[in-house]
C-alpha cells in the first residue's frame, strides 16, 4: 500500500476490503464538522467499505450499511455522520427532494456514495474518493481535493501516510 503523491491528489492501491476500511479509518482522524467526502466508483468498487472505515475511525458503534433504499443513514460518533447513497437517484430534481443541502452544510461529516449523480449540488469544497476495480479484491483509491479545507485535509492525511511509510 505505497501511496503516490501529487499536489492535490493521493493515489493508493488497496489489496483487500480490510485495507480499504483501514484507509477510511485513518482519514477519519482528520475529519471536522462540515467535511464532505464524495465517493465515486462502479458498483462493488468499495465505496461502502470506505464509509465503514470512516465510521469506525469516527467511533460509530452501530453497524454501517449502505442506505440504498432510504437514501440517508445517520450515525453518531465523535462527529455526526450522514451516510448518503444516491444510487437510486435518476434525475437532478430528485436530489433536491430529500434535503441534501441540510446534510452538506450541517454539523457533521457527509459521506456521499454515487456523488457523481449530484455533482452540481456539492459544495465548493469537498474531497473526492474515487475507487476503481483492479482485481477481485484489489482497488485503486484516488483522493482529490477541491478547495482550501479539503487541501488541508489531504495534506494532513498525506503527512500521516508518509510518516507511516518512513518512521523516524
Amino acid at each position: 500500500m505505497s501511496p503516490i503523491f501529487g499536489q492535490d491528489t493521493l493515489d493508493f492501491i488497496s489489496h483487500s476490503e480490510t485495507q480499504t476500511r483501514r484507509l477510511g479509518a485513518r482519514l477519519a482522524k482528520f475529519l471536522q464538522p462540515g467535511d464532505v467526502l464524495a465517493l465515486m466508483g462502479e458498483l462493488g468498487s468499495g465505496k461502502t467499505r470506505w464509509v465503514q472505515g470512516v465510521c469506525q475511525g469516527l467511533d460509530v458503534s452501530e453497524p454501517v450499511n449502505s442506505p440504498t433504499f432510504t437514501l440517508v443513514n445517520e450515525y453518531q460518533g465523535r462527529l455526526p455522520v450522514f451516510h448518503i447513497d444516491l444510487y437510486r437517484i435518476a434525475t437532478s430534481a430528485e436530489v433536491l427532494t430529500f434535503g441534501l443541502e441540510d446534510y452538506l452544510y450541517g454539523s457533521g461529516v457527509a459521506l456521499i456514495e454515487w456523488a457523481d449523480r449530484a455533482e452540481a449540488f456539492l459544495p465548493d469544497d469537498y474531497l473526492t474518493v474515487a475507487l476503481y476495480h483492479l482485481e477481485q479484491t484489489k482497488r485503486r483509491i484516488v483522493l482529490r481535493s477541491h478547495s482550501q479545507r479539503s487541501i488541508s485535509l489531504l495534506a494532513e492525511f498525506k503527512a500521516a501516510a508518509f510518516a507511516q511509510q518512513h518512521p523516524s
